[in-house]
């Protein structure tokens, strides 16, 4: 069987940035949740909150090692496998991933030394500075990769001089159309990430009675945190949904599985999409349910992936990743309001409710990744949207040995995923009082040793 070079190609990069993206989806929230613990401790001096601190600060800096690392091998991505791109979109992608690098990364480096190691070296209120920048750090950081994202989603401000982009007007390349909705869906997804991960972890150190003194104090801070972004990320995902109808509507059309331009749309619940008789198998759908949604017209019409032949993503998984992700976000909210309002009761959560945020300690993970799914597989078969394809931007290698390299990729990205689950498990299962032993070493260890 002859390996298609490109298919390889495509599956590396997405089996990399899948890798990636699922540590900055948690250390941009869960920074901010430690500026949160920090603060608190700082202003009322509850030592609750200086040992959650303690906790979480040490999973935040194994998670940020993770994204730094991982995220470093998929830039190498695209001088080894997609020369293509650097040659077409330097002039525009180089400044944008330069500026990331200028301020944001250097910010999270400079303050990251301070968060981790200067507890007591420093003022606490320089400490609690040192945290906040961290965490602006790392939203900062993503603004500038989402831009980038989204101009090769919807670009904008551009000039196209010998088949190279240039830059014309460098406002409307950074916030381009579809950028601000992109920044808000993916930041909040973050935030619900960090927060599912710190109620999960919260209610089975409750289950196996390893819990400390923050312990409820944690989970009921997850608790607040899903209540209020849960429900605000449907809107955006709204928001953003509208924005895409408008932008990129071959994608809406393989998300919705809607192969005929039509009014009165259906909502096809679950099918399985035929690209070959270009139909959908299996098909539940609700009437007219589809236009309502997506224009938010009864009457609206929605063009059908006929429209697009040749130039529409693959169907199917686009289909089941948009599901996935809606379905899981759904359940993320029962179970938010679900534990929430037992918790406004005034009353001690279950051993199923907590069994259950335990399950579901990363559920963000499985929504995150099938909405970047849905983003990405999305997009082709173009890199930059409606304008390059990215069969033009694959490097001429031979398929054996893009598949060695995928291999090695795999394997390696398997035994660092078991490791880092692994780790979160081991610090979870500990006793309170074992935990400080666990510390980052600060000047009064080192002055007793």
């Amino acid at each position: 069987m002859e390996l298609d070079p490109l298919v390889l190609a495509r599956i590396q990069f997405a089996a990399n940035i899948s890798f990636h993206i699922l540590f900055p989806t948690i250390s941009i929230g869960l920074a901010w949740i430690l500026f949160y613990f920090r603060y608190r401790y700082h202003r009322s001096g509850d030592q609750a909150w200086d040992y959650a601190y303690l906790f979480w600060v040490k999973i935040f800096a194994l998670t940020f090692a993770l994204g730094v690392v991982s995220g470093i091998t998929m830039s190498f991505q695209f001088g080894t496998n997609w020369p293509g791109f650097t040659q077409t979109t330097g002039n525009i992608s180089g400044p944008l991933l330069g500026y990331e690098v200028l301020t944001a990364f250097f910010m999270e480096a400079s303050f990251l030394g301070i968060m981790l190691f200067g507890r007591k070296r420093v003022s606490p209120r320089v400490h609690v500075i040192a945290t906040g920048l961290v965490a602006v750090g790392t939203s900062l950081s993503a603004f500038w990769i989402l831009s980038l994202n989204s101009w090769m989603q919807t670009p904008a401000g551009y000039e196209l001089i010998d088949g190279k982009f240039y830059a014309a007007d460098w406002m409307e390349i950074i916030f381009n159309p579809s950028f601000s909705y992109r920044l808000a869906h993916v930041v909040n997804a973050s935030v619900i990430t960090s927060a599912f991960l710190i109620m999960g972890v919260s209610a089975w150190r409750m289950f196996k009675s390893v819990d400390g003194p923050a312990t409820a104090q944690v989970l009921k801070t997850g608790v607040v945190i899903a209540m209020v972004a849960t429900p605000v990320q449907l809107l955006l995902g709204d928001l953003h949904g509208l924005n895409t109808l408008q932008h990129q509507p071959a994608k809406v059309a393989a998300m919705e599985a809607i192969w005929e331009t039509e009014s009165r749309a259906p909502l096809t619940l679950f099918a399985w999409p035929n690209e070959e008789t270009r139909t959908n198998d299996f098909a539940v759908s609700i009437p007219a349910l589809g236009s309502l949604i997506l224009t938010h017209e009864l009457d609206g019409t929605v063009q059908g992936l006929n429209d697009f032949k040749g130039k529409h993503p693959p169907v199917a998984l686009v289909f089941w990743s948009f599901r996935v992700m809606v379905g899981v976000g759904l359940l993320m909210i029962a179970v938010a309001w679900w534990v929430g309002l037992t918790l406004l009761r005034k009353r001690s959560l279950s051993h199923l409710q907590l069994l259950t945020l335990s399950i579901m300690t990363f559920a963000g993970w499985v929504a995150t990744l099938a909405g970047w799914w849905v983003t990405e597989v999305g997009r082709q078969p173009y890199i930059v949207y409606g304008l390059v394809r990215t069969e033009e931007m694959v490097a001429d290698h031979s398929g054996g040995m893009v598949m060695t390299t995928l291999l090695a990729y795999l394997t390696l990205y398997v035994l660092l995923l078991a490791a880092y689950v692994g780790a979160i498990r081991y610090l979870s299962s500990k006793p309170a009082g074992s935990i400080a032993l666990l510390q980052f070493p600060d000047k009064t260890d080192e002055e007793n040793n």
